[in-house]
């Protein structure tokens, strides 16, 4: 089997909006995302998806599909898609940085062999080590009154966990948390996400404040720029510090666990350059006694079942404590899946077909397409 070409395909989908996700880093109101297809000779196709935005990585439509169609395009075609391993490396070694578009292509990659193997991906990294993936609601960094409100939609559906965006003003950010407790109870679970928006020592004096709303995560509470600020704000709260932009390579792993930085690790698919990355860096945070879970950059269809299917496989992922964020049903006004994802409140599941184990909806995907 050989790769032919590859076919990109912007697109934008509107986020709902009373639910458009926004804190310290702004706001992401629509997806600028990028759906590409790997064709082969032998008329088996690959889907991936470049879920990039500016602010994250530096990528996006017009980066990811000019890198894709000019650099790594002209080096897959011709090779055998089966060997993920070996053209993730040629990925790495044709364009620096730019995970998101590689994790887009190496995707596709994946989906072609579990396609050629006739089996899920999760079965092909191992099996499931769980029935189903646990999942969290995100509530944006709305005034208190609205954040409170979305808080106790999300409650209504289901969900027994969530999280609010932080980190845009300690008094706001704190009035905004005592809201949504008291929103929904004291047994629902209530994490906290600052996306590295304070200075250590506000965030030591935010999350003292906020564990009084029995808060029981704070997430990357301080910019990625030096490990030793979050080692910091660690050892000066009671609550679990959870790393998101700190972590994106094997490397930035062990570099928190040496420092003692943080005791869970946010994955995406997308940020170390792709399912096998991500694999990789909850290998090192087991290795290093650390747990990790599914981080979310409001990823479509295609993206959230490459999240599942790693999730339903890694023993490292306790999302049965820290639940993941697949959650794109919840915040897109469409999907552009022939049959969206078995994504419920508070669950997600894979579909038991080969590879990711969807199909992109021509009539959709024509509609949403941007120039």
């Amino acid at each position: 089997m050989k790769i032919t070409h590859i076919d990109t395909f912007p697109v934008q989908v509107q986020i709902h909006p009373q639910r458009a996700v926004r804190g310290s880093l702004g706001a992401h109101t629509t997806s600028p995302f990028l759906l590409l297809k790997i064709h082969t000779n032998e008329g088996i196709e690959g889907l991936g998806e470049v879920s990039c935005t500016p602010i994250w990585s530096g990528e996006d439509q017009v980066t990811a599909d000019h890198f894709i169609r000019d650099f790594i395009a002209p080096m897959l075609r011709g090779e055998d898609p089966t060997h993920v391993e070996r053209l993730t490396s040629k990925l790495r070694r044709t364009v620096a940085a730019n995970p998101f578009t590689k994790a887009g292509v190496e995707m596709a990659l994946w989906d072609i062999l579990g396609k050629v193997a006739g089996l899920p991906l999760y079965r092909l990294f191992g099996g499931p080590v769980r029935d189903f993936v646990p999942t969290k609601f995100s509530v944006s960094g709305l005034e208190p009154e609205k954040a409170a409100e979305l808080a106790a939609w999300a409650v209504a559906q289901g969900f027994t966990t969530m999280k609010v965006k932080v980190g845009i003003d300690p008094e706001g950010d704190v009035a905004r948390v005592r809201a949504v407790r008291e929103a929904i109870g004291p047994k629902v679970r209530l994490g906290v996400d600052a996306n590295g928006g304070w200075s250590p020592r506000v965030a030591i004096q935010t999350i003292r404040r906020m564990q009084e709303s029995a808060i029981y995560f704070a997430e990357q509470p301080v910019p990625p720029v030096d490990v030793t600020w979050m080692a910091d704000v660690r050892n000066h709260v009671e609550v679990p510090i959870m790393a998101d932009e700190s972590v994106n390579t094997v490397q930035d792993a062990m570099n928190l666990a040496r420092a003692g930085a943080a005791d869970v690790l946010s994955i995406y698919v997308g940020k170390g350059g792709g399912l096998g990355m991500a694999r990789k860096v909850a290998a090192v945070a087991e290795a290093a006694g650390l747990v990790s879970t599914v981080g979310s950059n409001l990823e479509m269809g295609v993206a959230s079942a490459a999240m599942i299917h790693l999730a339903m496989a890694t023993p490292s992922i306790a999302a049965e404590e820290f639940p993941c964020d697949i959650l794109s049903p919840f915040f897109y006004e469409d999907d552009l899946l022939v049959e969206p994802l078995p994504i419920q409140a508070a669950r997600a599941a894979p579909f038991e077909r080969p590879g990711l184990g969807v199909e992109l909806d021509e009539a959709k995907l024509k509609r949403y397409r941007v120039t």
